[in-house]
């Protein structure tokens, strides 16, 4: 069986996504399309010691060191107890307070029509719901919905909208679905199979689901199994590092986008109805090499895993190889801090942060392994204006590390509540925690 994505590419047209340097202009924000206390260039890149909310990155293009600009690290991370001293950080007027507590191994989080929030406990295989809120800001109950899934990750409800029929669910090599309606904290009946078989094994294993926003089509983001085998005739990467869209009932299958090494996290737009990914790009160029990124994806597009990355650059490991694809590769709209592990997304359409959060987007950076210094271990938030991200994004909430490298917590999913709060998980203190705003400063 032949890899179809390499098929797909090459009947794209020129996307001309050739980008040019940026130059920054200190302006006050908003509206202004860029915030004064930007970082750019060097400055732009991260560690977990210069992590602070309220600064924004943008990394572009001509930013990019050569490959192999320094050694390739492994400096994997070893969860330890919450250190005295380490706390949580945000930008002023935001407060941060646990939760919730004692899961397994808490993953993805998505807010049900009706506000109750469902857990993916992953390494569980469980699905969990939280319901309500007492006055203390904790959930009323948090209450088994579902168990026996094969690592369970992606979840949706559909059809989207006010009155969900399902909640589809991506275990690891299949797509399921169990009738739901709002408000239901246990499952009305058996897990249905809608998609039986989709690849699995390998080091990505997380399956991500929504549901385009006319209810027509279901995407599911698969992650490669390696991190750059060549592509071309490898049988065990086929139909992965791509978006993989279905009909509801699991019919139809195509390949939507390709060449996204790992859409870990999927969202689409409510403003346009565009699709959105959180991806991780591949490993072992050095510390500051490929950027992690956000994008929209187009319908049909080529995002250059195995033999490119961001745009027209070739890796190194696949040197000669299809040079017709080097002007098809589309440039990811936001740049981050290679080696981020950029998780869950969500886009922000509460009511209780200020107007100017209305449609940006958050999203959970789960921290590096393959990076001297450490780097992610918070969460962002990607500028969004007129519908379109800007490529800048702001440090939001950290301290999941401290500044010495000690790991206590990792963020992974994110999500919007009920009332306006940001809930987000983290599987390595396997808590939700909830960030509020008040226009008072604090922190937790």
């Amino acid at each position: 069986m032949k890899r179809t994505s390499l098929k797909r590419a090459l009947l794209l047209p020129l996307s001309g996504a050739a980008v040019c340097a940026v130059i920054s202009v200190a302006l006050a924000w908003p509206p202004a399309d860029e915030p004064g206390n930007i970082l750019t260039g060097a400055a732009a890149f991260s560690t977990i010691a210069t992590e602070k909310p309220g600064l924004f990155r943008k990394i572009t293009v001509p930013d990019l060191p050569a490959p192999y600009a320094t050694p390739s690290a492994a400096n994997q991370s070893h969860i330890v107890p919450r250190p005295a001293d380490a706390s949580l950080q945000v930008p002023p007027g935001f407060q941060v307070q646990l939760f919730a507590a004692g899961f397994e191994q808490p993953r993805e989080l998505r807010t049900a029509p009706n506000g109750d929030v469902f857990v993916a406990d992953s390494s569980a295989g469980e699905i969990k719901v939280m319901h309500g809120m007492t006055k203390d800001g904790k959930p009323e109950s948090v209450t088994l919905f579902a168990s026996g899934f094969n690592r369970p990750f992606g979840m949706a409800f559909y059809p989207p909208g006010s009155d969900p029929q399902f909640i589809y669910v991506g275990n690891t090599d299949s797509v399921v679905r169990l009738p739901y309606r709002n408000g239901d904290l246990k499952a009305r009946g058996p897990a249905e199979v809608v998609v039986k078989s989709l690849p699995s094994g390998g080091g990505h294993w997380t399956r991500d689901i929504v549901f385009t926003r006319d209810a027509r089509k279901m995407l599911v983001s698969v992650g490669s199994r390696s991190n750059v085998d060549d592509a071309d005739n490898n049988p065990g990467e086929v139909n992965r590092a791509d978006v993989l869209e279905f009909n509801p009932d699991g019919t139809g299958q195509r390949i939507f986008a390709s060449g996204i090494r790992n859409c870990v996290g999927e969202a689409i737009q409510p403003e346009t109805g565009d699709l959105w990914c959180s991806t991780n790009e591949r490993d072992l160029l050095g510390n500051n090499l490929p950027p992690d990124y956000i994008t929209h994806v187009q319908d049909g597009g080529f995002y250059g895993w195995p033999w490119y990355y961001t745009g027209g650059h070739q890796d190194p490991r696949h040197k000669g190889k299809h040079p017709e694809l080097k002007d098809k590769v589309i440039v990811p709209d936001v740049l981050l801090q290679p080696h981020n592990a950029s998780l869950e997304i969500a886009f922000y359409e509460g009511n209780q942060f200020p107007p100017e959060y209305k449609g940006q987007i958050f999203a959970a950076e789960h921290g590096s392994w393959n990076r001297e210094t450490r780097t992610g271990y918070e969460v962002i938030r990607v500028q969004v204006e007129r519908g379109k991200a800007t490529g800048a994004y702001e440090d939001f909430v950290t301290g999941f590390a401290t500044p010495d490298g000690q790991v206590w917590a990792r963020p992974v999913g994110v999500t919007v509540a009920s009332d306006g709060a940001l809930l987000v998980s983290d599987d390595g203190s396997n808590s939700v925690w909830r960030v509020s705003y008040s226009g008072h400063p604090g922190s937790n």
